[in-house]
């Protein structure tokens, strides 16, 4: 098979999330296992940091790849979804896995995969454990997809687990009281393994102490180890962090505002990892966060895309994605904003367009995939939440026409979901 014919089996011929959402949802691990098990059990040949979490997970991911790779590990990186290419999911050390990998895990397993059936996510786990077993890295950072009790991951024995913070998103999955989201973040919590939540949250506090102690999980709460301020943004994002013992300065190259939350288990996940044994210095942390994009290649957070007018996207797309967005445009200085804004169909998008700035001109697009909401409907709804604009359905139209329409004193937003990113052509 030819990479482009091994892409197409595995895009139509599995389900997969991403492009159709709910139907690719599977309620148990057993493909997992099973795939897995006839794989040779690749998973039990690395060690792992396991990361769960509403939003920030991808990024609080590839920041403890950064600091793994300055320390001088071999570091195996999987997330999800892809912005460009498939191949953005698995990554070695930054690199993402070659193209004649892929076709060779399709090559050989192609009539277990056949009989099997798995969906599209646990079939790229499965490539995923394969190839870091494979190539033997030292250690693994494994994003969850969705949830965590059930989700395709959820069969690694990792180090430390990381639950970044718990939020309304995949709500018809999950649950719909943050409580019930919580028990199934917290469902990666494994025996006696360290668990770090970034996040101090009311309603989800006990959830995290319940369920690590039936597992005699020792549990961290990040915010009682470090105390993070952000001072200022420049070419880096510059953070005041305080211990009980210290105060000093780390600078990000990610500089979304809610990066703000993320520092803390990022940091207190790299302690555990310390207390293990892992030879990581004070050194290696300043320099893996300030090159997170540099030596992972991250993509969409709070991506700078041009000046004169500035020209930002983010994939944040639930309720608290969003509020941190409109907060920091918010300190921006600009004339006219321009916000280009699609989302996906299987979600009460409510709540998000009456977050958005009402005062903003829109350019409703969609994404080309079958989840996208159909941007008329999405024009509809946003009208009814006091938002003002006008449709340009395909998503480098919108942005072209946003272009044209907008000064250098303006300020042009993409986003509203990790589909209309990924479509952007620049990024």
């Amino acid at each position: 098979m030819t990479y482009q014919e091994t892409l197409d089996f595995l895009f139509n011929a599995l389900p997969m999330f991403q492009r159709v959402g709910a139907s690719a949802f599977k309620k148990d691990l057993s493909n997992t296992h099973a795939l897995c098990h006839h794989l040779g059990n690749p998973e039990t040949k690395f060690k792992s940091v396991h990361v769960a979490g509403t939003n920030g997970k991808g990024s609080s991911s590839h920041a403890i790849c950064s600091i793994l790779m300055e320390a001088g590990f071999r570091v195996g990186l999987y997330t999800s979804p892809h912005l460009k290419s498939f191949t953005e999911r698995i990554k070695i050390n930054g690199e993402e896995i070659p193209e004649e990998e892929v076709v060779l895990f399709v090559d050989e397993n192609k009539d277990f995969l056949e009989q099997l059936r798995p969906s599209f996510f646990e079939m790229t786990v499965g490539m995923a454990f394969w190839y870091f077993a494979k190539e033997e890295v030292d250690i693994a950072v494994i994003e969850v997809g969705m949830g965590g009790r059930l989700d395709s991951t959820n069969i690694i024995k990792p180090e430390v687990c990381l639950i970044t913070n718990i939020g309304y998103d995949h709500m018809q999955f999950l649950g719909d009281t943050l409580e019930k989201i919580a028990g199934e973040k917290a469902g990666i919590i494994k025996e006696h393994t360290p668990v770090v939540i970034s996040q101090r949250q009311v309603e989800t506090k006990s959830v995290f102490e319940k369920i690590s102690g039936e597992k005699n999980a020792p549990i961290y709460f990040a915010e009682d180890y470090f105390s993070i301020s952000k001072l200022k943004d420049e070419e880096l994002a510059v953070y005041e962090v305080k211990t009980q013992d210290a105060s000093f300065k780390l600078e990000l190259d990610l500089k979304g505002n809610y990066q703000q939350k993320n520092l803390a288990g990022i940091l207190q996940s790299i302690a555990v990892l310390q207390q293990l044994g892992y030879r990581i210095t004070q050194s290696h942390i300043i320099y893996g966060l300030a090159q997170i994009v540099k030596n992972t290649g991250l993509k969409g957070r709070w991506q700078m895309l041009g000046k004169d007018p500035w020209i930002i996207c983010d994939t944040g797309h639930n309720e608290d994605g969003i509020r941190y967005i409109t907060d920091q445009i918010s300190q921006y200085s600009y004339q006219q904003l321009f916000m280009v804004i699609g989302m996906v169909n299987d979600k009460d998008v409510s709540k998000v367009l009456s977050l958005l700035p009402k005062e903003a001109e829109y350019i409703f697009c969609q994404a080309n995939i079958p989840r996208a909401m159909p941007v008329e409907e999405l024009y509809q709804k946003a009208l009814k939440a006091g938002l003002k604009g006008q449709v340009e359905k395909d998503v480098n139209d919108a942005i072209a026409l946003a272009k044209k329409k907008a000064t250098k004193e303006d300020l042009i937003f993409i986003g509203g979901s990790t589909f209309v990113v990924a479509e952007i052509k620049e990024l």
